[in-house]
């Protein structure tokens, strides 16, 4: 499967992007508040509450609310947003939230035994990148000499955090520690963070059972900070940058008080990112709810990604929304539609930044669920090496490609999708984005994988509460 198509006009996108108009014709905009026509037994539970974060990447959720797909799959849904993504994951365990968009972290450490209260579960992933690593005009104006540019005396990209060494010499020198600010500990933020220091030759520590914070050994110091607060956090001095989905980067350029250094498809290449979750006692008395939930998640991200992106823009008006994200229409247009803004003047193409239906993004891969579990192990989450299958059995125990596939089926029978536009696959993605360090990820050997980093937990090491043995 090619992973380097973007949001370019193929002939399935076009094929995709008629199916998907015509459905959208069929059920018309049926507006946000109108009560879904529910026939007798077509499902468990017709109304529902789910939970998200104020992200740009809520948009299948906000289209199949607003575009009417929840109602005409007979399904009443109320979306919440959540404080943070600790309430959210609460939320959704006591059963106050009937699902949610949750990290792929959450779901996974719950299957992992990471802290979890529940068995959580996904059936479908909410998109695919997204993700940006923003950096305080402070550090940003001690970098810029240093940064390679072009002709067009613009930076050139990706940018290796090796640039960071010597600022983070200095604030040693100088008695500070540097600070970074991520969304949640098992956070794909966490992790493409951790990645693009550890490749710039930073250690950004490691969690040890005594070490939750993650601190033992590390370079850079990193702590959790909700999304919305990001900007005015590292505006206060409080963190010298961060990472964090988007409009979030954007917001930063906005205020002018920082500049976005990396977007994540030049860091670990593509990697999955939020998911919807829900529990597995969920899944097992609502099996015919989960599976409208799934059939209308699946038309709003095949609307999200139709005919090149032509929706985008209608998607930003929706998100823009205070109930929703609630940012400025320019600042989310900043990122979703195709394009990054990394400062002034310096806005680039970015096909891939952004995925919801196109290159198979919503489609639920154990490969996906695999990465994540590696850099779980590499920085001590998991505290003692792992062979293959325990990976691959953790994965399948959570990632639920056989519901995602029987929501889609129903819809190619019911003529509003095409049977090509979704995969024939062993739920392994084909990896064609390469990591910024240059280490291939092969998810058939994720131990190896996962041991193969110059900074990183090597096999056969533990943590323990007396550190890295």
């Amino acid at each position: 499967m090619s992973m380097d198509r973007g949001f370019g006009f193929t002939r399935r996108a076009a094929v995709v992007a008629l199916l998907a108009s015509v459905a959208l014709a069929g059920c018309g905009s049926k507006g946000s508040e109108e009560k879904a026509p529910v026939a007798a037994g077509a499902v468990e539970k017709a109304n529902l509450k789910l939970g998200f974060i104020k992200l740009t990447d809520i948009a299948p959720l906000v289209v199949a609310k607003e575009k009417g797909f929840f109602a005409d799959e007979g399904l009443n849904v109320t979306l919440e947003p959540q404080a943070n993504w600790k309430v959210l994951l609460n939320g959704v365990v006591s059963g106050d939230l009937d699902g949610a968009h949750m990290l792929a972290g959450q779901v996974l450490a719950a299957g992992a035994g990471i802290g979890g209260k529940a068995k959580l579960i996904t059936p479908f992933s909410l998109d695919l990148n997204g993700k940006g690593v923003t950096i305080s005009n402070q550090v940003y104006d001690m970098i810029a000499p240093s940064l390679p540019k072009g002709p067009d005396g613009k930076v050139i990209h990706p940018v290796s955090a090796a640039v960071l060494k010597p600022v983070v010499a200095k604030f040693k020198a100088d008695g500070k520690p540097f600070k970074m600010g991520m969304v949640f500990p098992v956070s794909t933020h966490n992790y493409v963070l951790r990645y693009w220091l550890a490749a710039g030759g930073l250690n950004p520590g490691y969690y040890l059972p005594g070490d939750t914070a993650g601190l033992t050994g590390a370079d850079v110091q990193l702590s959790v900070t909700p999304p919305p607060q990001m900007p005015a956090t590292m505006e206060a001095g409080t963190i010298n940058g961060y990472s964090v989905g988007e409009p979030w980067n954007q917001a930063a350029v906005a205020k002018k008080i920082g500049v976005p250094i990396i977007v994540d498809p030049d860091i670990a290449g593509t990697t999955g990112d939020k998911v919807f979750g829900l529990t597995e006692e969920f899944t097992k008395k609502n099996p015919k709810t989960v599976k409208a939930l799934v059939r209308a998640l699946i038309r709003a991200s095949m609307w999200l990604d139709a005919d090149g992106g032509k929706n985008r823009p209608e998607a930003v008006k929706m998100l823009a929304n205070s109930k929703y994200v609630g940012a400025d229409e320019k600042v989310l247009l900043a990122s979703m539609t195709g394009k990054f803004t990394f400062g002034g003047g310096d806005t680039r193409p970015a096909p891939e930044f952004n995925l919801f239906f196109d290159q198979q993004a919503s489609y639920p891969f154990y490969s996906d669920g695999i990465w994540f579990l590696t850099q779980m192990r590499r920085w001590g989450q998991i505290a003692e090496s792992k062979p293959d299958q325990w990976y691959l059995d953790t994965a399948k125990a959570v990632y639920r490609p056989d519901i995602y596939e029987a929501a889609a089926a129903s819809l190619v029978s019911d003529g509003k999708a095409d049977a090509a536009a979704f995969p024939k696959t062993d739920g392994f993605r084909v990896y064609a984005r390469k990591a910024i360090d240059g280490v291939p990820f092969d998810a058939h050997k994720p131990a190896a994988y996962a041991a193969s980093f110059a900074i990183g937990l090597k096999d056969g090491q533990k943590v323990t509460p007396a550190g890295v043995k």
